[in-house]
């Protein structure tokens, strides 16, 4: 197995490319960071994170003992090993977006030499590595296998999760061939507490497209079940609660106001879109997507009846939106529900307002919030108060406290007795 890679190198130095540069970093690599976004690079470099999940400290220190970041690629030239860590979102068809990954493809090529491992981490249909990326890759005359190796490693990155780093999750990889998988596991094995090794880069993909597909069918499951059990006026959480006691054979899932953040909403569709180019059809991932998609509406659906309980119209009701990121303690607001929520509100020709300690300013459509304080006099103003995310920096006793009514779509109320507390 090849082992002596030591100058390398991570492409995109977002959520998953920052973390995976110091993992490197303090794995003895010498590391150079790339990110076209000049700007960030200069706080970079001036010692200041732009990942929530990393410290200035953190990369302070790094910077101090010779981590590199640049927007030049041309710095690559000579590394044993690079990350692919560049976004891949869905177009407005909903169909894969692989533009950043081709054009951060077509930028190696020229720079990497012969013997350069290329990992791919960045998430993608079943087959794209080995069809997309190699024939960029060897554009200039590179055999795949031979003079360049090429693998794919999903990022397993979880925003906000302290209790597990970066390393301590296995690093799951699979090459192109059988000697890019093994100069792949050699480039990674120092980094990472585990590798699993699959038998493809195709097979690889798959696996990141099993782990977020299966959550977005069960969390549509869930979903579908709360809007049934609030028709039979069943609390939901208590049945699930009790399920959860049995000791096998079933796993909890948790509603909520819908589907948000970079994987969950987005990566079943990589996988329906390529499974339908095979003329496969994806009936569960269809479903769930529309169920889950239409959490936001029935969110607002039952804040009205709330409200109609409470002799307010919600066209006249002031409305106080509890979160905007799509997960707690992260200012990630990719596909979150608020957005949806704030939405159908407006439309309803509510006064809407948020409150969220991560996102002091929030566009949504053409309109741009500020976050307000969350004050008594606020909480008591609102007719209503949603609760869409339940960070930790958020007293939610002092809610409900507070507030004439809570609508929690987030369970942060459990197990409260209060009349005007009502759960998804």
């Amino acid at each position: 197995m090849h082992t002596d890679q030591t100058h390398v190198g991570v492409v995109g130095l977002g959520y998953v490319g920052l973390p995976l540069a110091l993992a490197m970093h303090d794995a003895g690599y010498d590391v150079v960071g790339v990110d076209v976004d000049a700007e960030k690079v200069e706080t970079l470099r001036s010692g200041e994170s732009t990942v929530e999940d990393v410290t200035d400290d953190e990369i302070a220190k790094a910077v101090d003992a010779g981590i590199t970041f640049t927007a030049e690629y041309e710095q690559l030239a000579g590394a044993d090993g690079v990350s692919i860590c560049v976004p891949t979102p869905l177009r407005k068809t909903d169909t894969p977006d692989l533009s950043y990954v081709l054009d951060a493809a077509e930028r190696l090529a020229p720079v990497v030499s012969d013997g350069c491992t290329v990992v791919l981490e960045s998430t993608v249909y079943p087959g794209a590595t080995e069809e997309a990326v190699a024939e960029v890759l060897a554009e200039n005359g590179a055999t795949i296998g031979d003079d360049l190796f090429l693998a794919f490693s999903p990022e397993r990155i979880d925003p906000g999760n302290e209790e597990y780093g970066p390393t301590d999750i296995p690093k799951v990889l699979g090459g192109v061939t059988d000697e890019c998988g093994n100069r792949a596991e050699a480039l990674y094995a120092p980094v990472f507490d585990e590798v699993i090794r699959v038998d493809s880069s195709t097979e690889a993909e798959l696996v990141k497209l099993l782990e977020n597909t299966f959550r977005a069918v069960n969390i549509g499951l869930i979903n579908e079940l709360a809007q049934i059990a609030d028709e039979l006026d069943v609390d939901i959480w208590n049945a699930i609660e009790a399920a959860e006691t049995k000791p096998f054979g079933f796993m909890p899932f948790y509603p909520g106001p819908g589907l948000g953040g970079h994987c969950i909403p987005i990566d079943p569709f990589y996988l329906s879109w390529k499974a339908d180019q095979h003329g496969v059809d994806t009936r569960f991932i269809d479903l769930a997507d529309t169920v889950n998609r239409e959490m936001p509406q029935h969110v607002v659906d039952r804040v009205v009846h709330q409200l109609n309980d409470h002799g307010t119209a919600l066209s006249n009701a002031d409305v106080l939106v509890l979160g905007a990121a799509y997960k707690p303690n992260v200012s990630d607001v990719r596909e979150s529900p608020a957005l949806d929520i704030i939405t159908e509100l407006e439309e309803w020709q509510a006064t809407v307002d948020y409150h969220d300690p991560h996102v002091p300013e929030l566009t949504v459509g053409e309109q741009t919030y500020k976050s307000v304080p969350l004050t008594d006099d606020r909480l008591q103003s609102a007719d209503c108060v949603v609760i869409v995310t339940d960070h930790s920096e958020i007293d939610i006793d002092r809610i409900v406290e507070e507030s004439a009514l809570v609508f929690d779509a987030r369970n942060a109320t459990s197990h409260r007795d209060d009349d005007h507390v009502v759960r998804l």
